[in-house]
């Protein structure tokens, strides 16, 4: 099955892509649903950690929750989008998770919210999350030539860096301000305006080839056949799953960290996750220039190589000066990701055929994001059994180990 690739797309039509109306569409959309994600982040776990009370296994689960889709849906939502027009797919996947969000604060204020429903909203905003993501590098072809490929996920990591900045700040104050549950009102109102915003995109998706009786199966093989096929896929895939579990796992315990041992209010960690995503931006903002004259497989292995063991500053946070050490950590580590993600995504989509996109996406994310609620389940155990402190140190050496599939794979040896 193969999709007719787009005549026209922005970038061919003359000037720079900020110049295109759906191009600028889909930034806006990302913008607005990014900046909700990052309130989310924040206001969410508060909600079980404040309100409810949860325990670091309780905390694990309900990470899992809001993972495990990617192990059980990634690959066959890799035929779909192949199967369908991608711009539906990731409109209702926007109106699924604002509307599971909006059930939190309702549920709050009619005091019936437990964590029992914190875990089913996570995992509906699983679900749809696996069907947005897949089809969202997806579709970016269809609106920028495969030329300028770099240049328009340099953007979305700009818009998703700019969020970065700005979204656990205010994440945090709102939670100060006017308790968790009413700041989860940000992160769903934010997915509906990212849907308006997509239903604008005038530009004409290349409807895909009909399947057939192609069986779902023989599909399935096909993409993931291709990646694990190519070697530097490979290791591009282990070093992001690898990095995905350990983040994962840490990720579960911080705030437990943050607030309990560290002794940090909600605002103080919004502001601090804030300062600490700067590091994202500026890497963003200088995709483009620094992969002029750069061989591309070399910015996909040297930036977070180098970055990759500054996520030990987080286990080494402490009160008074040492707080510092931590935004320093973020800042550091999302730098290296980003040029990462920025590099990686471009070769893979200029490496895969069209028809196959889909199923490329789908098979890495089932990989790499299907490790997301393993790790959540071993922070959580590793945080009651080994304590909140040790299990972040474990998880800081593993990261700063992370890159040695890249190391050892042929994008070392272009």
């Amino acid at each position: 099955m193969t999709a007719t690739v787009p005549s026209s797309p922005a970038s061919s039509r003359g000037g720079g892509l900020l110049r295109h109306r759906d191009v600028r569409l889909l930034l806006a959309g990302q913008a607005v649903s990014e900046l909700g994600s990052q309130v989310g982040s924040i206001a969410l776990p508060l909600v079980a950690v404040l309100g409810l009370r949860a325990s670091p296994l309780q905390v694990g689960v309900l990470t899992a929750a809001g993972t495990v889709s990617f192990a059980v849906l990634a690959l066959p939502a890799g035929v779909w989008v192949d199967r369908l027009p991608r711009r539906p797919v990731l409109v209702g996947a926007d109106l699924v998770r604002g509307v599971a969000l909006l059930t939190v604060p309702v549920a709050a204020a009619l005091h019936r919210l437990t964590l029992v429903q914190l875990a089913v909203v996570a995992l509906a905003g699983g679900v749809a999350r696996v069907l947005f993501d897949v089809a969202y590098p997806s579709y970016l072809p269809t609106l920028v030539d495969r030329e300028r490929l770099v240049q328009g996920n340099a953007y979305l990591e700009s818009s998703r860096s700019a969020t970065q900045l700005t979204g656990p700040g205010l994440g945090g104050w709102l939670v100060q301000l006017a308790g968790a549950p009413a700041a989860v009102v940000a992160d769903a109102v934010s997915f509906l305006a990212s849907a308006g915003c997509l239903l604008g995109i005038r530009a004409t998706e290349p409807r895909p080839a009909s399947p057939g009786r192609r069986r779902l199966g023989r599909e399935l093989v096909e993409g993931l056949g291709f990646v694990l096929g190519q070697p530097a896929l490979r290791a591009i895939t282990a070093c992001t799953a690898l990095t995905n579990l350990l983040w994962a796992a840490a990720g579960t315990v911080q705030l437990l960290f943050l607030v309990h041992q560290v002794g940090l209010t909600p605002g103080a960690i919004g502001l601090l996750v804030s300062a600490g995503a700067a590091g994202g931006l500026i890497a963003a903002l200088a995709a483009t220039r620094v992969a002029r004259g750069v061989d591309p497989s070399r910015l996909i292995w040297l930036p977070v190589t180098v970055t990759a063991p500054f996520a030990l500053c987080t286990p080494l946070t402490a009160p008074r000066w040492r707080v510092a050490l931590f935004p320093l950590g973020v800042a550091v580590t999302s730098f290296g990701q980003v040029l990462y993600n920025i590099a990686q995504i471009s070769y893979r989509q200029a490496l895969c055929p069209p028809g196959l996109l889909g199923r490329m996406n789908a098979s890495i994310r089932f990989l790499v994001f299907g490790a997301l609620p393993l790790g959540g389940l071993l922070g959580g155990l590793a945080g009651e059994r080994l304590g909140v402190h040790p299990t972040l140190w474990l998880c800081g050496i593993g990261l700063a180990l992370t890159p040695i599939p890249l190391l050892l794979s042929p994008l070392r040896r272009p």
